[in-house]
């Protein structure tokens, strides 16, 4: 095993009231549903189509209202935090002797910054894009390729059903976390190859690999 890959936003970092915020923005502009704080919680136990006709929202139009989400949301990227346990999580990994990238749909820019502020950018060695939402694995592909890894040597954090299929496409193994957007009742049919409760049980589960 030689690099530990996260996603960013509900895996390392609380982004769900900036996207919020920044989803409510295009509510406004677009006529869609608003989400509110409360909402969440249940939203995350919806799936895709659910969520859409919840939000009044079509899913086609996604890749593009992306852009535009995405620079709502660089203007929250000052509250952003990690999760409890995320930084020291990085931190042991990093001394273990493990590389740590990010694959995110987010913007490198978006993740940089958020990451500067919670003083953690140091621990990181690739942050990447991933230009299509539901286009993960092509992203972790040219990863791999990249870094000459055999994908036995990599595996990936997510919090969404998506991740999972993206690595599956892959071949890589995946560890779902159950404190991000897509609660288990959306990805168990994907079954992920592990599931963690608490950041430390990544550790436990990147050693024994």
């Amino acid at each position: 095993m030689r690099y530990v890959v996260f996603d960013f936003d509900g895996t390392l970092a609380d982004t769900s009231e900036a996207f919020m915020y920044a989803w409510n923005k295009l509510a406004d502009k677009y006529r869609y549903k608003k989400i509110k704080l409360e909402q969440i919680e249940t939203i995350k136990k919806l799936n895709m189509k659910e969520r859409s006709v919840l939000l009044n929202f079509p899913l086609y139009k996604i890749p593009f209202v992306m852009p535009e989400l995405i620079k709502l949301y660089k203007d929250s990227v000052v509250d952003i935090t990690l999760f409890p346990g995320v930084k020291s999580l990085l931190e042991k990994l990093n001394k273990t002797g493990y590389k740590i990238a990010i694959i995110s749909s987010n913007s490198e820019g978006n993740i940089k910054n958020a990451l500067k502020r919670n003083h953690a950018d140091h621990l990181i060695t690739d942050v990447i894009s991933a230009k299509r939402i539901f286009g993960k694995d092509k992203t972790i592909d040219q990863f791999l390729k990249i870094k000459k890894l055999q994908a036995s040597e990599m595996i990936y954090i997510g919090d969404e059903i998506r991740d999972i299929i993206a690595c599956k496409k892959s071949n890589v193994k995946i560890v779902w976390v159950e404190w991000g957007y897509d609660g288990l009742d959306v990805v168990k049919s994907a079954e992920p190859d592990y599931m963690v409760k608490k950041p430390d049980e990544i550790l436990e589960i990147v050693k024994k690999r």
